[in-house]
Protein backbone atom coordinates (compact mmCIF):
# COMPACT_ATOMS: atom_id res chain seq x y z
CA UNK A 1 0.00 0.00 0.00
CA UNK A 2 1.52 3.43 -0.89
CA UNK A 3 1.03 6.52 1.14
CA UNK A 4 -0.69 9.01 -0.83
CA UNK A 5 1.84 12.23 0.29
CA UNK A 6 4.99 10.64 0.64
CA UNK A 7 4.77 7.82 -2.16
CA UNK A 8 6.15 5.58 0.36
CA UNK A 9 5.14 2.27 0.71
CA UNK A 10 3.63 0.11 3.94
CA UNK A 11 6.94 -1.80 4.69
CA UNK A 12 9.65 0.01 3.01
CA UNK A 13 13.10 0.05 4.89
CA UNK A 14 14.29 4.30 5.40
CA UNK A 15 17.26 5.58 6.95
CA UNK A 16 17.02 8.75 9.27
CA UNK A 17 16.78 11.26 6.57
CA UNK A 18 14.61 10.16 4.74
CA UNK A 19 12.42 9.49 7.68
CA UNK A 20 13.22 12.82 8.90
CA UNK A 21 12.16 14.21 5.39
CA UNK A 22 8.78 12.87 5.51
CA UNK A 23 8.02 15.23 8.17
CA UNK A 24 10.33 18.25 7.19
CA UNK A 25 12.61 17.75 10.15
CA UNK A 26 16.37 17.99 9.96
CA UNK A 27 18.34 15.97 11.46
CA UNK A 28 19.37 17.76 14.39
CA UNK A 29 15.80 17.60 15.37
CA UNK A 30 14.96 16.80 18.94
CA UNK A 31 14.03 13.27 19.62
CA UNK A 32 11.33 13.50 22.34
CA UNK A 33 11.23 10.12 24.04
CA UNK A 34 7.83 8.45 24.82
CA UNK A 35 8.52 5.27 26.63
CA UNK A 36 10.46 3.06 24.91
CA UNK A 37 9.56 5.02 21.59
CA UNK A 38 10.18 8.45 20.28
CA UNK A 39 8.64 11.20 18.75
CA UNK A 40 10.04 14.12 16.61
CA UNK A 41 7.47 17.06 15.15
CA UNK A 42 8.77 18.82 11.99
CA UNK A 43 7.18 21.17 10.18
CA UNK A 44 5.26 18.81 7.63
CA UNK A 45 4.27 16.08 10.32
CA UNK A 46 4.85 14.11 12.99
CA UNK A 47 6.93 10.91 13.06
CA UNK A 48 6.72 8.02 15.85
CA UNK A 49 9.13 5.52 16.15
CA UNK A 50 8.85 2.18 18.68
CA UNK A 51 10.50 -0.57 19.31
CA UNK A 52 9.91 -3.99 17.58
CA UNK A 53 7.99 -6.39 19.45
CA UNK A 54 5.41 -6.27 21.99
CA UNK A 55 6.14 -6.44 25.68
CA UNK A 56 3.23 -5.49 27.96
CA UNK A 57 3.56 -1.73 29.95
CA UNK A 58 5.77 -0.86 26.94
CA UNK A 59 5.39 0.96 23.78
CA UNK A 60 5.18 -0.86 20.47
CA UNK A 61 3.30 -3.06 17.82
CA UNK A 62 0.65 -4.67 20.12
CA UNK A 63 -1.40 -6.32 17.30
CA UNK A 64 -2.40 -5.49 13.57
CA UNK A 65 -5.04 -2.45 14.42
CA UNK A 66 -3.29 -0.60 17.46
CA UNK A 67 0.02 0.46 18.09
CA UNK A 68 0.76 1.29 22.02
CA UNK A 69 2.54 4.18 23.68
CA UNK A 70 3.00 3.97 27.32
CA UNK A 71 5.52 5.54 29.78
CA UNK A 72 6.54 9.16 30.57
CA UNK A 73 5.82 11.87 27.70
CA UNK A 74 6.91 15.44 27.84
CA UNK A 75 4.63 17.86 27.46
CA UNK A 76 4.84 18.69 23.81
CA UNK A 77 4.42 15.10 23.22
CA UNK A 78 0.70 15.16 24.87
CA UNK A 79 0.05 18.37 22.85
CA UNK A 80 0.95 17.03 19.94
CA UNK A 81 -1.24 13.40 20.29
CA UNK A 82 -4.15 15.52 21.80
CA UNK A 83 -3.98 17.59 18.34
CA UNK A 84 -5.55 14.24 16.27
CA UNK A 85 -3.56 14.74 12.95
CA UNK A 86 -1.84 11.97 11.02
CA UNK A 87 1.09 10.36 12.70
CA UNK A 88 3.98 8.67 10.38
CA UNK A 89 4.69 5.58 12.05
CA UNK A 90 7.64 3.61 12.19
CA UNK A 91 9.75 0.55 13.51
CA UNK A 92 12.84 0.14 14.89
CA UNK A 93 13.93 -3.49 13.34
CA UNK A 94 17.65 -5.16 12.76
CA UNK A 95 17.87 -3.74 9.17
CA UNK A 96 17.06 -0.22 10.50
CA UNK A 97 13.51 1.66 9.85
CA UNK A 98 10.37 -0.11 8.58
CA UNK A 99 7.37 2.14 7.35
CA UNK A 100 4.18 1.63 8.62
CA UNK A 101 2.45 4.16 7.11
CA UNK A 102 0.38 6.96 8.34
CA UNK A 103 -1.90 6.29 11.61
CA UNK A 104 -4.18 8.12 13.71
CA UNK A 105 -4.47 8.23 17.85
CA UNK A 106 -7.55 6.15 18.82
CA UNK A 107 -7.77 7.21 22.62
CA UNK A 108 -5.37 8.28 25.11
CA UNK A 109 -4.79 8.02 28.87
CA UNK A 110 -2.76 9.38 31.07
CA UNK A 111 -2.00 10.38 34.81
CA UNK A 112 0.66 13.10 36.39
CA UNK A 113 2.10 10.82 39.04
CA UNK A 114 2.56 12.33 42.89
CA UNK A 115 4.73 14.79 42.92
CA UNK A 116 5.37 14.74 39.49
CA UNK A 117 5.61 16.99 36.23
CA UNK A 118 5.72 14.89 33.79
CA UNK A 119 2.88 12.98 32.76
CA UNK A 120 2.69 9.61 31.80
CA UNK A 121 1.21 7.54 29.38
CA UNK A 122 -1.18 4.33 30.48
CA UNK A 123 -3.14 3.68 27.83
CA UNK A 124 -2.10 5.52 24.54
CA UNK A 125 -3.03 3.51 21.50
CA UNK A 126 -2.23 4.57 17.43
CA UNK A 127 -4.25 3.11 14.86
CA UNK A 128 -2.74 2.67 11.40
CA UNK A 129 -5.00 3.75 8.86
CA UNK A 130 -5.45 -0.19 7.71
CA UNK A 131 -4.69 -3.19 9.32
CA UNK A 132 -1.30 -4.41 9.15
CA UNK A 133 -0.93 -7.53 7.52
CA UNK A 134 -0.07 -10.68 8.79
CA UNK A 135 2.74 -11.05 6.87
CA UNK A 136 3.95 -7.42 7.79
CA UNK A 137 3.33 -8.43 11.84
CA UNK A 138 5.10 -10.89 11.73
CA UNK A 139 8.10 -8.82 10.81
CA UNK A 140 7.59 -6.43 13.42
CA UNK A 141 6.18 -8.34 16.35
CA UNK A 142 8.44 -11.88 15.98
CA UNK A 143 6.40 -14.59 18.10
CA UNK A 144 6.73 -15.05 21.91
CA UNK A 145 8.75 -18.24 22.60
CA UNK A 146 6.75 -20.91 23.54
CA UNK A 147 4.50 -20.01 27.42
CA UNK A 148 3.98 -22.61 30.08
CA UNK A 149 0.27 -22.12 30.55
CA UNK A 150 -1.71 -23.07 33.47
CA UNK A 151 -3.34 -26.28 32.74
CA UNK A 152 -6.52 -27.49 33.38
CA UNK A 153 -6.81 -29.93 36.61
CA UNK A 154 -9.49 -27.20 38.27
CA UNK A 155 -11.85 -28.17 35.45
CA UNK A 156 -12.47 -31.77 36.85
CA UNK A 157 -13.56 -30.01 40.34
CA UNK A 158 -16.50 -27.79 39.09
CA UNK A 159 -19.16 -29.63 40.02
CA UNK A 160 -17.64 -31.50 43.16
CA UNK A 161 -15.22 -29.59 45.45
CA UNK A 162 -15.72 -25.46 44.05
CA UNK A 163 -13.51 -24.22 46.33
CA UNK A 164 -10.67 -26.47 44.90
CA UNK A 165 -11.58 -25.78 41.82
CA UNK A 166 -11.45 -21.93 42.16
CA UNK A 167 -8.20 -22.07 43.99
CA UNK A 168 -6.39 -24.48 41.16
CA UNK A 169 -7.98 -21.26 38.80
CA UNK A 170 -6.72 -18.57 40.67
CA UNK A 171 -3.70 -19.34 41.51
CA UNK A 172 -2.52 -20.92 37.90
CA UNK A 173 -4.06 -17.98 36.56
CA UNK A 174 -2.53 -15.68 38.28
CA UNK A 175 1.15 -14.97 39.18
CA UNK A 176 1.58 -14.35 43.01
CA UNK A 177 2.81 -11.05 44.08
CA UNK A 178 6.00 -10.44 45.84
CA UNK A 179 6.11 -11.14 49.46
CA UNK A 180 6.70 -7.69 50.46
CA UNK A 181 3.97 -6.15 47.72
CA UNK A 182 1.14 -3.87 49.31
CA UNK A 183 -2.12 -6.40 49.90
CA UNK A 184 -5.20 -4.99 48.51
CA UNK A 185 -7.62 -3.71 51.28
CA UNK A 186 -10.21 -6.59 52.07
CA UNK A 187 -12.92 -6.41 54.89
CA UNK A 188 -11.06 -6.58 58.04
CA UNK A 189 -10.90 -10.41 59.90
CA UNK A 190 -13.80 -11.93 57.33
CA UNK A 191 -16.27 -11.60 59.74
CA UNK A 192 -19.61 -13.32 58.82
CA UNK A 193 -18.51 -13.63 55.36
CA UNK A 194 -19.94 -17.13 53.71
CA UNK A 195 -17.11 -19.46 53.16
CA UNK A 196 -16.41 -18.55 49.47
CA UNK A 197 -16.13 -15.08 50.02
CA UNK A 198 -13.79 -15.47 52.68
CA UNK A 199 -11.57 -17.69 50.16
CA UNK A 200 -11.69 -15.35 47.39
CA UNK A 201 -10.20 -12.59 49.80
CA UNK A 202 -7.53 -14.87 51.12
CA UNK A 203 -6.35 -15.71 47.30
CA UNK A 204 -6.62 -11.85 46.71
CA UNK A 205 -3.84 -11.33 48.95
CA UNK A 206 -1.19 -12.23 46.98
CA UNK A 207 -3.29 -12.24 43.80
CA UNK A 208 -5.17 -8.97 43.54
CA UNK A 209 -6.37 -9.51 40.01
CA UNK A 210 -8.97 -11.77 41.08
CA UNK A 211 -10.63 -8.68 42.58
CA UNK A 212 -11.34 -7.56 38.85
CA UNK A 213 -9.99 -5.50 36.27
CA UNK A 214 -13.49 -4.92 34.31
CA UNK A 215 -15.87 -5.36 36.86
CA UNK A 216 -14.51 -5.75 40.73
CA UNK A 217 -15.51 -7.57 43.96
CA UNK A 218 -15.84 -4.88 46.41
CA UNK A 219 -13.76 -4.29 49.51
CA UNK A 220 -15.86 -2.39 51.35
CA UNK A 221 -18.68 -4.27 51.71
CA UNK A 222 -22.13 -2.29 51.92
CA UNK A 223 -25.63 -3.04 52.63
CA UNK A 224 -28.43 -2.16 51.12
CA UNK A 225 -32.31 -3.11 51.59
CA UNK A 226 -35.06 -4.63 48.93
CA UNK A 227 -37.41 -6.69 48.65
CA UNK A 228 -34.90 -9.85 49.33
CA UNK A 229 -34.40 -8.52 52.66
CA UNK A 230 -31.20 -6.94 54.38
CA UNK A 231 -28.52 -7.42 51.95
CA UNK A 232 -24.29 -7.40 51.21
CA UNK A 233 -22.96 -5.96 48.33
CA UNK A 234 -20.42 -8.10 47.11
CA UNK A 235 -19.49 -6.42 43.68
CA UNK A 236 -20.17 -3.90 41.33
CA UNK A 237 -20.02 -3.10 37.77
CA UNK A 238 -17.27 -0.76 36.52
CA UNK A 239 -19.70 2.10 35.45
CA UNK A 240 -22.09 1.00 38.67
CA UNK A 241 -25.15 -0.10 35.97
CA UNK A 242 -25.49 -3.29 38.10
CA UNK A 243 -24.39 -4.92 41.60
CA UNK A 244 -23.90 -8.16 43.15
CA UNK A 245 -25.60 -9.01 46.55
CA UNK A 246 -26.22 -11.94 49.22
CA UNK A 247 -28.58 -12.06 51.83
CA UNK A 248 -27.29 -10.33 55.04
CA UNK A 249 -27.47 -13.26 57.66
CA UNK A 250 -24.95 -11.54 60.61
CA UNK A 251 -23.60 -14.46 62.95
CA UNK A 252 -24.88 -17.41 60.39
CA UNK A 253 -23.83 -16.94 56.95
CA UNK A 254 -24.95 -19.10 54.72
CA UNK A 255 -22.62 -21.68 53.39
CA UNK A 256 -23.19 -21.20 49.61
CA UNK A 257 -26.23 -18.17 49.35
CA UNK A 258 -27.80 -17.20 46.62
CA UNK A 259 -26.10 -13.81 44.39
CA UNK A 260 -28.55 -11.89 43.42
CA UNK A 261 -27.90 -9.45 40.16
CA UNK A 262 -29.87 -6.07 40.30
CA UNK A 263 -29.47 -3.49 37.73
CA UNK A 264 -29.99 0.10 38.82
CA UNK A 265 -32.86 0.31 40.81
CA UNK A 266 -34.76 -2.59 39.21
CA UNK A 267 -35.84 -5.98 41.21
CA UNK A 268 -33.00 -8.21 41.66
CA UNK A 269 -32.73 -11.36 39.86
CA UNK A 270 -31.05 -14.51 41.06
CA UNK A 271 -27.49 -15.30 39.52
CA UNK A 272 -28.41 -19.81 38.11
CA UNK A 273 -25.60 -20.62 40.52
CA UNK A 274 -24.92 -20.26 44.03
CA UNK A 275 -21.96 -18.16 45.27
CA UNK A 276 -19.64 -20.89 45.09
CA UNK A 277 -20.38 -21.01 41.18
CA UNK A 278 -21.01 -16.77 40.99
CA UNK A 279 -17.35 -16.93 42.45
CA UNK A 280 -15.85 -19.05 40.04
CA UNK A 281 -18.06 -17.45 36.85
CA UNK A 282 -16.93 -14.23 38.16
CA UNK A 283 -13.18 -15.05 37.80
CA UNK A 284 -13.20 -17.04 34.53
CA UNK A 285 -15.45 -13.34 33.40
CA UNK A 286 -12.44 -11.17 34.65
CA UNK A 287 -10.28 -13.67 33.10
CA UNK A 288 -11.35 -12.92 29.66
CA UNK A 289 -11.73 -9.64 29.68
CA UNK A 290 -9.18 -8.43 31.73
CA UNK A 291 -6.00 -10.18 30.03
CA UNK A 292 -2.90 -8.68 28.42
CA UNK A 293 -3.62 -10.61 25.46
CA UNK A 294 -7.32 -10.86 24.38
CA UNK A 295 -9.67 -11.01 21.05
CA UNK A 296 -13.22 -10.05 20.63
CA UNK A 297 -15.89 -9.89 18.51
CA UNK A 298 -19.66 -8.60 19.15
CA UNK A 299 -23.32 -9.50 17.06
CA UNK A 300 -21.60 -12.58 15.66
CA UNK A 301 -23.84 -15.49 14.33
CA UNK A 302 -23.82 -19.02 15.80
CA UNK A 303 -22.28 -20.63 12.84
CA UNK A 304 -19.10 -18.22 13.20
CA UNK A 305 -19.11 -18.80 16.88
CA UNK A 306 -18.64 -22.71 16.71
CA UNK A 307 -15.24 -23.11 15.33
CA UNK A 308 -14.89 -20.85 17.88
CA UNK A 309 -15.31 -23.28 20.66
CA UNK A 310 -14.86 -26.40 18.75
CA UNK A 311 -11.13 -26.97 20.32
CA UNK A 312 -12.05 -25.91 23.69
CA UNK A 313 -13.51 -27.48 26.35
CA UNK A 314 -16.96 -26.15 28.01
CA UNK A 315 -17.09 -25.31 32.09
CA UNK A 316 -20.02 -27.13 33.04
CA UNK A 317 -22.00 -23.90 35.14
CA UNK A 318 -25.42 -22.51 34.17
CA UNK A 319 -25.02 -19.20 32.48
CA UNK A 320 -23.60 -16.20 33.93
CA UNK A 321 -25.09 -12.73 34.82
CA UNK A 322 -28.85 -13.39 33.77
CA UNK A 323 -29.24 -10.43 30.92
CA UNK A 324 -25.99 -12.10 29.42
CA UNK A 325 -26.61 -15.56 29.48
CA UNK A 326 -22.64 -15.90 29.27
CA UNK A 327 -21.19 -19.15 29.10
CA UNK A 328 -17.46 -20.32 29.15
CA UNK A 329 -15.52 -22.11 27.21
CA UNK A 330 -11.19 -23.11 28.04
CA UNK A 331 -8.14 -24.48 27.35
CA UNK A 332 -4.70 -24.17 28.91
CA UNK A 333 -3.97 -20.14 29.36
CA UNK A 334 -7.47 -19.74 27.56
CA UNK A 335 -10.58 -18.39 28.41
CA UNK A 336 -13.45 -17.80 25.57
CA UNK A 337 -16.98 -15.97 26.75
CA UNK A 338 -19.99 -16.31 24.63
CA UNK A 339 -23.17 -14.13 25.74
CA UNK A 340 -26.34 -12.76 24.21
CA UNK A 341 -25.97 -10.48 21.96
CA UNK A 342 -28.39 -7.66 20.43
CA UNK A 343 -30.98 -10.85 19.34
CA UNK A 344 -31.45 -14.10 19.71
CA UNK A 345 -29.10 -15.49 16.86
CA UNK A 346 -26.23 -13.07 17.64
CA UNK A 347 -23.64 -13.47 20.05
CA UNK A 348 -21.02 -11.46 21.78
CA UNK A 349 -17.50 -13.26 22.37
CA UNK A 350 -14.34 -12.13 24.62
CA UNK A 351 -11.66 -14.28 25.03
CA UNK A 352 -8.43 -13.61 27.02
CA UNK A 353 -5.09 -15.33 27.31
CA UNK A 354 -1.82 -15.63 29.70
CA UNK A 355 0.27 -15.52 26.53
CA UNK A 356 -0.08 -14.14 22.94
CA UNK A 357 0.13 -17.99 21.87
CA UNK A 358 -2.39 -19.48 23.47
CA UNK A 359 -5.10 -17.15 21.23
CA UNK A 360 -3.94 -19.03 18.20
CA UNK A 361 -6.49 -21.79 19.13
CA UNK A 362 -8.71 -19.66 18.03
CA UNK A 363 -9.57 -19.12 13.72
CA UNK A 364 -8.56 -15.37 12.99
CA UNK A 365 -10.01 -15.79 9.45
CA UNK A 366 -14.08 -15.26 8.90
CA UNK A 367 -14.77 -13.97 11.98
CA UNK A 368 -15.56 -10.12 12.39
CA UNK A 369 -12.74 -9.48 14.93
CA UNK A 370 -12.90 -5.64 16.78
CA UNK A 371 -9.46 -6.74 18.39
CA UNK A 372 -7.21 -9.88 17.53
CA UNK A 373 -4.03 -9.48 19.99
CA UNK A 374 -3.05 -13.18 18.67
Amino acid sequence: MVDGNSGLARGDMLDEGLALALIGAASTAECLPVGGATMIIGTAGTLITVPAGDVPGRSGVWNAQEIRLLGPAPAPVLERLWEWTDLHLLVRVDEGLLYLGTGHVGEIGSHLPPGGTEYELDDCKVRPQTPLSRALLQRVRPPHPAATRPGLEWLDHVNGDRALALEQFVTGWYPATADDAEPPVVPGGYVDLPAGLAQLYELAMRRPGVLGVQNRMVEDLGRETDRCGDMRVIGVENQGGFRWSTLWTPGEPEDDPTVWHRVHDEPPVAENEPLSGFLLQFALDEAATGADYVAVAHGITGAEVEPLTRELRPVPLRPFEPGSATRFHVAPGLVLSVSKGWSEDRFNVQAGATDRGALGLLPHDGVGWLAFDG
